[in-house]
C-alpha cells in the first residue's frame, strides 16, 4: 500500500507548489532533490529533545511538513513516498555509511539510499539516478548512476561497483566530507529492514546520534553543519564559528537551519548541546 503522505504540503515545504501533478522529469528531479537539501536538514535534534521516531516513511513527511528534518531513515523514506505519489519509479537500497578506513565497507543497513529509474538523458542513458538526501554534507542534486567522477557544486565525488556487495555501487565521498564512502546493494529493500539500526542509532551510548546533537544542511556552494555547540561552513576550506551563548545556538538553527523550536525544547536541547561541547573540549585537553 502507498505511503499516504500531505503531497501540496510536502511540495510547500521545498517551495515547488507548482511540481503538484507535473510529470516526472529529469529537471524536476533535480529541483526537487536541491530544494530538499536546502530546505529540509538533516539532523538528530529529536533523540536530545526525547521524542523517538520511526523509521515510517509517512510520519517521517509529516514531521518534514511540520518544519523538521531527520537522518537517512527519515529524509529518504519522506522523499521516496514524495517520489512515488508524484508518478517516478523508485527504489529503495540497503546501504553503508564507511566512516573512516579503520571501519569496514558493505551494507550495514545504517543507511538508506534511493535510485530513481526511467529517466534517460544525455548525461545518464539508461535512465537510473542515485537520490540520495541522507548523507548530510553529501548530494546536493541527484547523480547518474554511472561510474566515474561527478561534480557537485565545488565538491567531487565518485561511483563504482562496490567491492564489498556484488552487484551493488560504492559512493566514494570528497575529501571534505564527513565521511569516507558508502556502498548499497543492488535489490530493492524494505522499510522494516532498518528498524533495528534506526533503534541502534538512536538509542546507544556508542551512536555519534546519541552523544552529539547535530544539523547539516547542503546547498549549491557548499554545506553547513552544527555539531554540539560548533558551526562549521565548508566550501573551499572549512569555517569554524563557536556558539558561546544559548541566543547563539538557536539563533544559528533559525537562520541557517531554518528549525525554530519551542522555550521546553530550546531548555532541554541547548543542555544536551552544553553536555557534548563540554565532552569534546575534556577530550581535547
Amino acid at each position: 500500500m502507498p505511503d499516504s503522505i500531505d503531497v501540496p504540503g510536502y511540495l510547500a515545504r521545498l517551495g515547488l507548489p507548482e511540481l503538484a501533478g507535473h510529470k516526472p522529469g529529469v529537471a524536476a528531479l533535480d529541483a526537487l532533490h536541491r530544494a530538499h537539501a536546502e530546505r529540509v536538514p538533516y539532523e538528530c535534534l529529536e533523540i536530545h529533545i526525547g521524542r523517538p521516531t520511526t523509521v515510517c516513511p509517512a510520519e517521517s513527511a509529516a514531521r518534514i511538513v511540520a518544519g523538521r528534518g531527520g537522518y537517512c531513515f527519515h529524509l529518504n523514506g519522506a522523499f521516496s513516498a514524495l517520489l512515488r505519489a508524484l508518478g517516478y519509479q523508485v527504489t529503495r537500497h540497503v546501504g553503508g555509511v564507511q566512516g573512516n578506513k579503520t571501519l569496514p565497507a558493505g551494507a550495514s543497513a545504517n543507511h538508506l539510499v534511493l535510485t530513481v529509474s526511467g529517466l534517460p538523458s544525455d548525461a545518464c542513458p539508461d535512465g537510473v539516478w542515485l537520490v540520495d538526501l541522507g548523507m548530510g554534507d553529501g548530494l546536493h542534486g541527484p547523480l547518474p548512476l554511472i561510474a566515474g567522477e561527478h561534480t557537485d557544486g565545488p565538491f567531487r565525488y565518485a561511483l563504482r561497483p562496490s567491492g564489498a556487495e556484488p552487484g551493488g555501487w560504492r559512493f566514494d565521498h570528497d575529501p571534505r566530507g564527513s565521511f569516507l564512502g558508502m556502498d548499497f546493494r543492488a535489490e530493492p529493500a524494505r522499510m522494516s529492514e532498518f528498524r533495528a539500526k534506526h533503534e541502534e542509532l538512536s538509542t546507544s551510548p556508542e551512536s555519534g546520534f546519541v552523544r552529539t546533537p547535530a544539523v547539516c544542511r547542503r546547498d549549491a556552494t557548499g554545506f553547513d553543519v552544527l555539531r554540539a555547540r560548533t558551526l562549521t561552513r565548508t566550501e573551499a576550506e572549512p569555517v569554524h564559528t563557536a556558539l558561546a551563548s544559548e541566543d547563539d545556538y538557536f539563533g544559528a538553527l533559525d537562520e541557517v537551519f531554518g528549525i525554530t523550536l519551542p522555550a521546553e525544547d530550546r531548555a532541554i536541547l541547548w543542555a544536551s548541546a552544553t553536555r557534548a561541547h563540554e565532552a569534546w573540549l575534556e577530550s581535547r585537553a
